[in-house]
């Protein structure tokens, strides 16, 4: 047989002939039934999970967002006689509208420091001599450099720092301003779907400016009115406000953006809720070795030429929006891919029915037999060699 009648003898299998391999049918209840069960259960989860749970025949995304955030409300305090009216610009910090932003709710006020020397407060660093007090040297908790002397008066070192010295032992309770609890939050929130060109906003059809006007969130009753009242943010978190107030925390507000772009994009719709990021409502305050969240910032200002600043130490609650967004939209090519990776699943009833039957069962040699062809290569090579 000649080179080129061999290459179109290949050529001519390859193209105009099929291969299947040979099945055994095998008649066994027990390995019937198994196998069934086994294809069973791979339909119930590729039905049941890839489909309908994992929506496996549906392309995801996720959104690029914005979040714009608004104040409203006024605090009213009476401290020593010294009344005092809050609004926005005094309880918001930063004021831009971040979407991370702080509240005061509690505060420790001290007035008139000016640079000096004065000793510092008990307990922070206790002497009883000058040697106790290094000069130019700094306490990690202190308020300033020590100048080496020992205030016989105080029994504590002197310092060069901010005169008086604050002193924050004693926080104001009840909160000073336990009204932050009526103030309200407006949040502007748009979200949009690069793949599927989606843009939506939080402010959904049927909510205009009447609406906006007169509407205060409630899960139930007005569960899409984008205005929130502060003691209904912490109670619905799991916190009781005036606890939350005295020394501050932290409260994540969840905008939850969860679309089936299969039905009409007006069905895209967010969801709000609540979580409080910093403790447990359930701990006391005993039970966390840092409580509460606050800061300090300064107001500078010059009396008759000399430099002061009012230090106010700020106990409030860090209110965090957070965007969570998930998009489906139907996608022939990851239905593909669920349902192919599906019929491969199915070989599984396979490869454990052939275990069972050529390694289990009494008849197994039977079986393999019947299974397989044995083929003796001397005496194949004996046969062509006759001819």
């Amino acid at each position: 047989m000649t080179m080129k009648n061999q290459i179109t003898s290949a050529l001519s299998d390859f193209f105009f002939e099929y291969e299947t391999p040979r099945q055994v049918l095998v008649r066994n209840r027990r390995v019937g039934v198994v196998c069934r069960l086994i294809q069973l259960g791979v339909l119930v989860y590729i039905i049941g999970w890839v489909f309908i749970y994992e929506k496996g025949y549906q392309s995801t995304d996720t959104a690029v967002s914005s979040v714009l955030t608004k104040m409203k409300g006024v605090g009213y305090t009476n401290v020593s006689g010294i009344e005092t009216v809050w609004d926005v610009a005094d309880y918001v910090f930063p004021p831009q509208g971040d979407s991370s932003f702080v509240v005061m709710t509690n505060y420790i006020i001290t007035e008139g420091q000016k640079m000096g020397k004065c000793p510092e407060l008990k307990g922070m660093h206790d002497c009883t001599s000058n040697a106790d007090c290094v000069g130019g040297s700094f306490k990690r908790t202190g308020h300033g450099q020590m100048t080496g002397v020992c205030v016989n008066k105080t029994q504590t070192c002197e310092v060069l720092a901010w005169c008086p010295i604050e002193d924050d032992h004693t926080i104001p309770n009840p909160p000073l301003l336990i009204s932050a609890e009526n103030y309200t939050l407006f949040i502007k929130n748009s979200v949009t779907f690069p793949l599927f060109g989606v843009t939506r906003s939080n402010l959904v059809e049927g909510i205009d400016g009447n609406y906006i006007g007169k509407c205060l969130f409630h899960p139930k009753k007005e569960p899409l009115c984008p205005i929130f009242k502060l003691g209904d943010i912490v109670k619905l978190s799991g916190f009781s406000f005036e606890k939350l107030a005295q020394e501050g925390g932290a409260i994540g507000i969840v905008v939850d953006w969860t679309c089936n772009f299969d039905v009409d994009v007006k069905h895209c719709k967010p969801e709000y809720n609540f979580h409080g990021l910093y403790g447990n409502p359930s701990e006391t305050d005993s039970a966390s070795a840092s409580v509460g969240y606050n800061f300090r910032y300064a107001k500078h200002y010059m009396e008759d030429k000399i430099p002061k600043r009012t230090l106010l130490k700020v106990f409030g609650i860090r209110f965090d929006v957070i965007v969570k967004s998930l998009a489906r939209k139907f996608d022939i090519i990851p239905t593909l891919t669920a349902i192919g990776s599906g019929v491969g699943i199915f070989g599984v009833a396979t490869v454990v029915c052939d275990l069972v039957l050529l390694y289990l069962l009494p008849k197994r040699e039977f079986y393999k037999n019947m299974k397989f062809k044995y083929t003796d290569t001397q005496t194949q090579v004996s046969s062509v060699s006759l001819l």
